[in-house]
């Protein structure tokens, strides 16, 4: 192996090398400094004058007088079953304690794209145990559906929630989840692995845990292993994997913070012109394959900056995916969990995972029903600051009255409370017979007859 000595430059995590023979992107490169201590990196732009080397870890004691080998091979992932249960750092390793994982397989991290024509069309429901995902804004398997937060915002708690909760109801396949937190503090990592040995939810997970002081190398690679990883068990052993991806803001930073170390030309508010480019490569690695049992959900979760949905982050995550879940800062501060606000959240694929042979037939009504009630009351809250209730309509009265308790029962739930799809629909008629039954105009009436708790208890049909 040719050992080059011809640096040229180091910023930040970065190191310039000249005089190369042709090398490939995505090269691992391992640089030796003077007292023999290797160093491990990848190559991030190659050209016939210069190669651009990004370290995994911090590049001091790396000098101009430093050996850089070229391996000739690119970034694998070891995987095997005997993932499942273990936590690893952003970069692979264990940090459970355990023993070194034995490989069935090394895979390159990169993945391969899922050709269209071969795509299968998502249409299991998965049951999060949270009503206002499973009722409003369903999650399906093969789907892709971030979170949007906020900054303070418990979507760490519902992340974790999800993971513990998550199943495909009347499946045989298993089940498993693969969580990657990217840039998190030693707290949190702490908190995260203390939640998943607690619930007993480590036995069907991998957890890959970045932290803030870790490189920023890592960060980019981080949900790179973790897709490599859901993907083997998903279409190798034929499992439901679904995806937890917080916080892709911090790998956004990441990104931004290495452009700069490039000194490339930046895009909106500084970050690289290619972040699009980028995160479909981690997005789009989402999917089903047709005539194979296995699929990957993913559940990306981000902390929009400043509360502003408009960001670069959640605006290009907005144009990958199909919908997005918003956490709302003003039912936090109500101390609702989880304060999951429906009227800006949507699941564009929920209609094929719901109705008749997927949940319940009443499904998709009740969703209506209570979105348009909860809608309008929340609009009737900004009026009664002006006018006072005094001067509202029965009618808006009522509607006022359900947007309260929608946001107390059916929104608000407890942090291990595990809600079936029964169970929310069953709540949603309970907070739709609040309101006249003439109010209902969005549900067929032989659907109001057989499950409108006034018409099952005997009553006359309508």
């Amino acid at each position: 192996m040719k050992e080059y000595r011809t640096i040229n430059k180091i910023a930040g995590p970065l190191v310039f090398v000249e005089k190369t023979e042709p090398v490939a992107y995505g090269e691992l490169v391992n640089i030796v400094l003077f007292d023999g201590t290797i160093k491990r990196g990848q190559v991030l732009d190659t050209s016939d004058e210069l190669v651009v080397v990004q370290i995994f870890e911090t590049t001091t004691g790396i000098g101009k007088d430093s050996g850089v080998r070229f391996t000739g091979e690119t970034i694998k992932m070891p995987v095997g079953r005997e993932m499942l249960g273990r936590i690893l750092s952003g970069g692979g390793k264990p940090i459970d304690g355990g023993p070194e994982i034995v490989p069935e397989k090394r895979l390159d991290i990169t993945g391969a794209a899922i050709n269209p024509y071969a795509r299968g069309m998502p249409a299991d429901f998965i049951q999060t145990g949270i009503s206002t995902i499973d009722g409003t804004n369903t999650l399906v398997r093969g789907q892709k559906l971030p979170i949007f937060s906020g900054a303070g915002l418990p979507h760490n708690n519902v992340a974790l929630q999800i993971a513990r909760q998550a199943k495909v109801p009347g499946s045989t396949e298993s089940f498993a989840v693969v969580f990657a937190a990217m840039g998190i503090t030693k707290e949190e990592a702490n908190y995260f692995m203390q939640d998943f040995e607690r619930t007993g939810a480590l036995e069907r997970a991998v957890v890959f845990l970045n932290l803030a002081d870790d490189p920023a190398v890592e960060r980019i690679i981080t949900p790179r292993l973790a897709l490599t990883t859901a993907e083997y068990l998903a279409f190798e052993l034929g499992m439901h994997v679904l995806v937890i991806l917080t916080d892709m803001t911090n790998y956004c930073e990441a990104l931004r913070q290495i452009g700069a170390a490039r000194e490339e030309v930046p895009g909106r508010r500084g970050y690289p012109g290619y972040m699009y480019t980028d995160l479909a490569c981690i997005y789009e690695r989402a999917g089903m394959i047709k005539g194979q049992k296995g699929s990957v959900t993913q559940i990306p979760i981000l902390t929009m900056p400043g509360d502003d949905i408009t960001h670069p982050i959640p605006d290009l995550t907005g144009y990958i995916t199909e919908g997005q879940i918003v956490v709302n800062r003003e039912l936090h501060r109500k101390g609702i969990y989880p304060p999951i606000n429906v009227l800006p959240s949507l699941s564009r694929l929920m209609n094929l995972g719901i109705g008749k042979g997927h949940t319940r037939e009443d499904h998709k009504k009740v969703s209506d029903q209570m979105y348009a009630g909860y809608a309008e009351g929340n609009d009737l809250r900004g009026l009664v600051a002006i006018v006072g209730k005094d001067a509202l309509s029965e009618r808006d009265r009522l509607l006022l009255e359900f947007a309260d308790l929608f946001e107390n029962r059916f929104v608000r739930q407890g942090y291990d409370e595990d809600r079936s799809i029964e169970d929310t629909l069953n709540l949603g008629w309970d907070l739709l017979s609040t309101l006249p039954v003439e109010q209902l105009t969005r549900i067929d009436r032989d659907l109001i007859n057989k499950y409108h708790p006034k018409f099952k208890a005997g009553a006359k049909k309508v």
